[in-house]
């Protein structure tokens, strides 16, 4: 895959990484706000410049930390950007988990064709801790469901305005990306999966939803040294030595640990932390 291959993708849904030496990740945190911030506290330390950062989704989870969670993503990218090297917002990017992207379905609901059974199986799916975190419950969102398209509009737009109250948590949640590549078409960065049968572009929720076949995949994806994920759904642990692939899950949220791992520009492991 060559640069031009690239550039036509639209960078409202990708995030582009230019003149990379080395690329972090972080595997899905899961609202476990004492692992992020001793993560953080480490990589920080081992920030130097030409490092990108790429948070790889599911930040909320079920522990009631899921504001804390955010704040402390912003505020980790305020401490970088203050370090005596040069970064650009455009070192930062946070691609959208599974759990983000049932919560951008949710603030959409009002145009589903059938919202009492999305609004139904998105809280049977742990959306209701979001919900709380932005001043709402899961009673009153079952309920609002059934009230019509006009109550779901003025209920969703409240919920925006819920977000818009704390500085930052609505930008974050727009610039939220499906995935993330590496300029020169090396790297790239998935939440939880990829359809190897289809190229980048027609992956849609192949992304978000694990098929079971990730780490079956014994050659490059459309060109691509190594394929990157953050989140496991069979909670299977960190694996870092397929040829192709790596996942970084260590079960943050779920008993584990979270990490952070450092990859080269062609994706040889170069560094390792865990909380």
């Amino acid at each position: 895959m060559n640069n031009s291959d690239l550039s036509g993708l639209d960078d409202k849904r990708y995030g582009l990484l230019k003149n990379t030496k080395r690329v972090w990740a972080i595997g899905s945190i899961h609202g476990e706000i004492k692992n992020l911030r001793s993560i953080h506290k480490k990589l920080i330390s081992k920030f130097t410049s030409g490092d990108k950062l790429v948070y790889l989704g599911n930040y909320f989870g079920d522990h009631g930390s899921n504001i804390e969670t955010f704040d402390e993503m912003l505020k980790a990218r305020r401490q970088i950007m203050s370090l005596p090297e040069v970064f650009m917002p455009d070192d930062f990017v946070y691609l959208r988990g599974a759990r983000e992207e049932m919560f951008f379905k949710l603030l959409q609901l009002q145009f589903a064709p059938n919202p009492v059974e999305v609004m139904d199986w998105l809280l049977d799916h742990g959306i209701a801790s979001s919900l709380t975190a932005y001043g709402e419950n899961e009673k009153n969102a079952r309920a609002i469901a059934r009230q019509g398209t006009m109550s779901l509009t003025r209920w969703t737009t409240g919920v925006r305005r819920n977000i818009q109250k704390f500085p930052g948590h609505m930008e974050l949640t727009n610039s939220l990306k499906r995935a993330c590549f590496t300029h020169d078409g090396k790297l790239l960065l998935v939440h939880a999966c990829i359809d190897e049968s289809r190229p980048l572009t027609m992956q849609k929720d192949q992304f978000w939803w694990d098929n079971g076949s990730f780490g079956n995949i014994n050659k490059k994806f459309s060109g691509f040294t190594k394929v990157i994920r953050g989140y496991d759904h069979k909670n299977g642990g960190v694996d870092l030595d397929n040829d192709y692939t790596a996942t970084i899950d260590g079960g943050c949220g779920r008993g584990g640990q979270l990490y952070a791992v450092c990859f080269s520009s062609v994706g040889d492991v170069l560094d390792q932390i865990s909380s």
